[in-house]
């Protein structure tokens, strides 16, 4: 199976409750569309710099990364942010990546989505079994 990417919306979710509340209009939510590696290898979903500063996102703690070389590093964590993939939704906190890396959509934001890798045709999909809403496991 080669490398899959899919467009993913990114909103800065604190702004979608601003609004919610009347308070900005919704023309003032800050979102983007941006094309993320999708890896169900990796557990969280990481943005950079460049997203985090767009979307105008808060940074909420530092945590510490294991990466796939051992490596251990330190990321920013920043949201919250609602991700959106077709008829799919999710609230999420993100790793913030160094300066323009590329952005990384992971296991647990595919889940909360039920969506899944198609490897046949290399790109994500809404989950076939579950095509008009997401189910989820609770077990």
């Amino acid at each position: 199976m080669g490398l899959v990417y899919a467009t993913i919306t990114l909103i800065n979710g604190e702004e979608l409750i601003l609004a919610k509340r009347h308070l900005i209009g919704t023309d003032e939510i800050k979102q983007m569309n941006a094309s993320m590696f999708v890896n169900s290898g990796a557990y969280m979903m990481a943005i950079n710099e460049t997203i985090c500063e767009q979307l105008s996102l808060s940074i909420k703690e530092k945590r510490k990364v294991q990466l796939a070389n051992g490596e251990i590093a330190e990321y920013n964590v920043a949201g919250p942010i609602e991700v959106r993939f077709k008829n799919r939704r999710s609230n999420m906190d993100a790793l913030v990546l160094p300066g323009n890396n590329e952005p990384l959509l992971g296991a647990i934001p595919m889940e909360d989505m039920d969506v899944l890798i198609h490897p046949q045709r290399q790109e994500l999909v809404v989950n076939p079994e579950h095509p008009y809403f997401v189910q989820m496991v609770m077990k």
